[in-house]
Order: structure tokens, then sequence, then C-alpha cells
């Protein structure tokens, strides 16, 4: 029976994951097998530099964390080797970095996750993980909206040109004498 010390810090690893996951824009669970030194390296920093937490944690605190938010439809994914990526700010960026590392890996996948309090499997993961970045998505936005405009205007400088053409001064014909 484990001494009353680890208890205590295994229900401090619960408690603090479970309000991590309770705070989450979106958080992704992932199998982490086959992954060289080098590659979690990479992986972390990209991680980091995006805002997400990272971590390897025992399938069984996950599992009493998800318990005690309410995500207990993230459990049957909790086989194997596994870590979660959580983000607080950004939902795309865990889904989008580790899909990277999925496809590169073959061993490494996907299992699901949670986005804006719910629930979502690997596949819904993989969609978001498509998803153009936000500024490729504004600029996409405001070309669709600029679009309309800039043939209004072409069509009204079209129909002050032709006036212009319209009322050019007629020649005057001679002085009679």
């Amino acid at each position: 029976m484990p001494s009353e010390k680890i208890l205590e810090q295994k229900k401090a690893v619960v408690d603090g994951l479970a309000d991590k996951l309770g705070r989450c824009a979106s958080s992704v669970l992932v199998k982490y097998e086959g992954i060289t030194v080098d590659q979690d390296t990479q992986m972390r920093k990209a991680l980091r530099e995006a805002g997400v937490e990272y971590s390897v944690i025992k399938n069984t605190l996950i599992g009493k964390a998800c318990d005690k938010v309410g995500f207990e439809a993230l459990k049957p994914n909790l086989e194997g080797m596994n870590a979660i990526a959580i983000s607080y700010d950004d939902p795309i960026a865990p889904a989008k970095i580790l899909k990277e590392y999925a496809e590169k890996i073959e061993t490494f996948e996907i299992r699901g996750g949670i986005l804006e309090g719910s629930v979502v499997d690997a596949a819904t993961v993989n969609e978001l993980a498509d998803i153009p970045p936000k500024e490729v998505l504004i600029a996409k936005l405001l070309g669709s909206m600029q679009s309309p405009l800039y043939k209004f205007a072409y069509v009204l400088q079209a129909i002050v040109d032709k006036d212009a053409e319209g009322e050019a001064p007629a020649e005057e014909a001679p002085a009679a004498e």
C-alpha cells in the first residue's frame, strides 16, 4: 500500500490536472510511443513557444482528473503510454503541432481531446488542426469584403470616365467673315 505522502502527491497532481482541464480552451491526448529524444525535444519546444503545456502523466491520474471535471468520455482512450497537451488561449495550437508529429511518426497518434468544455474524438482534433491560422482567415475575410467594394468603385470610375468623354469641349467653327 502506498504511503500517505505518495497519495498526497498523486492527489495534488489530479487536482492540478483537473483544474487545468476545467480552464483550458483545448486539450489533446496523444499516444506517446515511438518518438525519439530529438523529435520529443523539438515537439516540446514548438508546444512551449505556442503557449501549450505538455506532460506525460499516468493514465490513472488522467482518468481521475477527467472524472473530477466531467470528461469521462475521454477515459476509453487511456491505454498504453499517453501524454496530454493543454492550451488556455489558442484552441488550435496543440492540435496543429501534435498532428504534424503524428504524421511524421507512425506510432505517435492523436487519441482525442477536449474542445471548449466538450470531449472530442481524434477525427475532430485532426479537423481542428487543418484550420488555417487566424491571420490567414482574417486576410481571406478582408479580401472577400474588399472585392465587392473594388468592383463598385471600378463601375463608378467607368461612369465618371464615360461622362468626362461626352462633355469634351467641341471644336469651335472658324468665324464667318
